[in-house]
């Protein structure tokens, strides 16, 4: 009995020993589980009796158990090296059969399959063309292709478009000359859009064209300037004798040249006793103190000189000349009043005529709004705001697209709203037709974006962009819709036109300087892959040369009511059994299931210390087995030797 204890005792040993060996052989092995052995002693006892001092038989191997605690996570140089931290397996096909192991060092094989270095491929949930995972579980597969381009369908600006700047375009009605004999006494009523009450203008009470003007530069929005201009044609002296150089040449040769000239009836000083020509004249004109004259010898059309007086105050001009002979005296002076001249801003929207007379009223009408400073895109003291982004054609070919924000005058009478005009522009060619008109933006007193052009979402439908190439010839992508299509927002998948939308909705209007908050949009041109990323759940991102990434799949894991139930068949791998119940697969992070590490691995979780003290014991343990067996022989020899 005794041999048999201690042989029952020296094959528990070397099964401790070969247990405690396979722990050290494999503490570098990547998710390898340590075991232990469990022991039971034996008694030689029936069902129905057993003694009062029963001698056991020795020691049985009851069980050898994993541990599957976590091991020590460290990081490497893979992106495909993955470590499950927490509960949880990778779940393997090999050939048909699945396998689960925690060993996560991964590759590509030949055929872009995600396996493990025994060619096993790694379980997963697969993702469509769009990168949405499935959740269909299956080999885990890593597309190689280019990526195909995408169209730009939408574009987000978030800006703030600094309210502080001032209005640059101007838009202004000029009108005139008009003479002062044609509008003196005329009455006329201006209407205002920015809230400014009616004003009613009386010409009654001038007497000449500088008072016209002033009464009219008291209007709001109106501003006026007058000019005399007088040619001196003195309509009472016999047309056989006009003013010319020989005719005051001869006047003065006489000895009685005469020339007399007058503002509003006050006479000036002139010294022409020298004057014996038009220059002459010209310049004892210009030599009086009245610095408002000025005179100047121009051509009457016809090829002959005359003398030009011009008042630039709009005064009353009189004017006479003769040579002071009975035969022709000279005569009674001729007056000539001036012309005026209007400027009317964008705040007037009407201007009624209140009398019989309406010729200033019916000239304002009709005469043309002149703008200046007009939005061009080369000048930049047109616009108040730009900034530019690249968009995407259907072919992936890239084209600058820039947004203009000129600031207009605040509509009504400028309380709580503000506008903007958007103009846009692709390749240096305007779009969405604000080469015509732009888009209006409206802003309320808290500087947030009412409307553009009524759209309570900002939005902007781009319908009439055509991709061109660098010589501004269709390169073959899709263009506009076809004429009549309805465009809806957003647009729908798939996209079969050039229409885009630009979403400016979350555009401020705020007293600070101009900037872009963001700027995003969905369409990308063709991409190469360039590497992988694997996030915290176990999702396989692909990263393409265009800067753009896309889901490929998610690895699958699966946990087990009884993990100690699973049976290790090498390969660091386990497979299911029924102890162990059947596997509760999800996603990586989820319910029970541990996260997942990238570019890592998790280590052996053998203590190699507690192994090498535990080698030592099983070594102690296997020698005294062997001395009771030693013992024994002894004692059985001294019988044998009893004669």
């Amino acid at each position: 009995m005794a041999f048999n204890t201690g042989l029952s005792g020296l094959r528990a040993a070397a099964v401790d020993l070969d247990v405690t060996g396979n722990n050290i052989a494999n503490a570098s092995t990547v998710g390898f589980k340590g075991s232990r052995v469990q022991f039971g002693d034996l008694y030689a006892s029936g069902f129905l009796s057993g003694g009062s001092a029963p001698v056991g038989d020795g020691v049985n191997v009851q069980d050898v158990k994993q541990s599957f605690s976590q091991g020590n996570i460290s990081f490497t140089d893979s992106g495909l090296d993955m470590a499950i931290s927490g509960d949880g397996f990778f779940i393997l096909n090999n050939g048909g059969e699945t396998r689960y192991s925690r060993a996560g060092q991964f590759t590509i094989d030949k055929d872009g399959f995600v396996v493990n270095s025994q060619s096993m491929r790694v379980q997963g949930y697969t993702a469509d063309d769009d990168g949405n995972l499935s959740g269909i579980r299956g080999d885990l597969e890593i597309a190689t292709d280019n990526l195909a381009p995408r169209r730009t369908t939408n574009l987000r600006s978030d800006l703030n478009l600094d309210s502080r700047e001032s209005v640059l375009e101007s838009r202004v009605r000029d009108v005139g000359p008009l003479a002062f004999n044609d509008i003196s006494g005329e009455q006329f009523e201006i209407t205002y859009s920015d809230g400014t009450p009616s004003f009613t203008v009386d010409l009654g009470s001038a007497t000449t064209a500088r008072e016209v003007s002033d009464i009219i530069t008291n209007a709001p929005g109106l501003s006026a300037s007058a000019t005399t201009t007088a040619p001196i044609v003195d309509t009472n002296v016999p047309a056989a004798l006009p003013l010319t150089d020989s005719y005051i040449s001869a006047a003065q040769t006489a000895g009685s040249f005469s020339f007399s000239l007058s503002v509003n009836n006050a006479p000036l000083q002139l010294d022409t006793s020298t004057a014996t020509s038009l220059l002459g004249l010209r310049d004892a004109i210009n030599r009086s103190s009245d610095t408002a004259i000025s005179a100047t010898v121009v051509d009457d059309g016809t090829g002959n000189d005359v003398l030009r007086v011009i008042h630039n105050q709009g005064e009353d001009v009189q004017f006479s000349y003769g040579n002071g002979v009975p035969a022709e005296s000279v005569s009674a002076p001729v007056t000539v009043s001036g012309d005026v001249n209007v400027t009317g801003d964008r705040t007037i929207v009407g201007l009624t005529g209140l009398g019989a007379d309406t010729d200033f009223a019916d000239a304002y009408t009709n005469s043309p709004i002149r703008i200046t400073n007009e939005f061009n895109p080369q000048d930049q003291r047109t616009y108040n705001h730009a900034t530019s982004t690249s968009i995407f054609d259907s072919l992936g070919n890239s084209h600058e697209m820039t947004q203009f924000f000129v600031k207009e005058p605040s509509p009504g009478n400028g309380v709580g709203v503000s506008q903007w005009s958007v103009y846009l522009q692709i390749d240096g060619e305007m779009v969405a037709g604000t080469d015509t008109t732009p888009f209006t933006a409206r802003f309320d007193q808290d500087g947030t974006l009412q409307s553009i052009d009524g759209n309570p979402n900002g939005e902007i439908l781009v319908t009439d962009w055509i991709p061109k190439d660098s010589d501004g010839q269709p390169n073959g992508a899709d263009g506009p819709p076809p004429p009549g299509a309805t465009v809806v927002t957003p647009i729908p998948e798939p996209p079969t036109s050039s229409a885009f939308v630009l979403s400016l909705g979350e555009t401020t209007q705020y007293g600070a300087a101009f900037g872009v908050d963001d700027q995003r949009q969905n369409g990308y041109t063709t991409g190469r892959l360039s590497g992988l990323d694997v996030s915290g759940e176990g999702t396989l991102f692909a990263r393409y040369t265009n800067g753009q990434s896309k889901a490929l799949g998610q690895v699958a894991l699966a946990s087990f009511n009884n993990t100690n139930g699973l049976s290790p068949i090498g390969d660091t791998s386990w497979v299911e059994t029924f102890e162990s119940g059947q596997p509760i697969i999800g996603q990586p992070d989820t319910g029970t299931l541990g996260g997942i590490k990238a570019s890592s691995v998790e280590e052996s979780n053998v203590d190699l210390s507690a192994e090498l003290v535990n080698l030592i014991i099983a070594q102690r343990n296997y020698q005294a087995n062997a001395k009771t067996i030693e013992t024994s022989d002894a004692v059985t020899q001294t019988i044998i030797n009893l004669r």
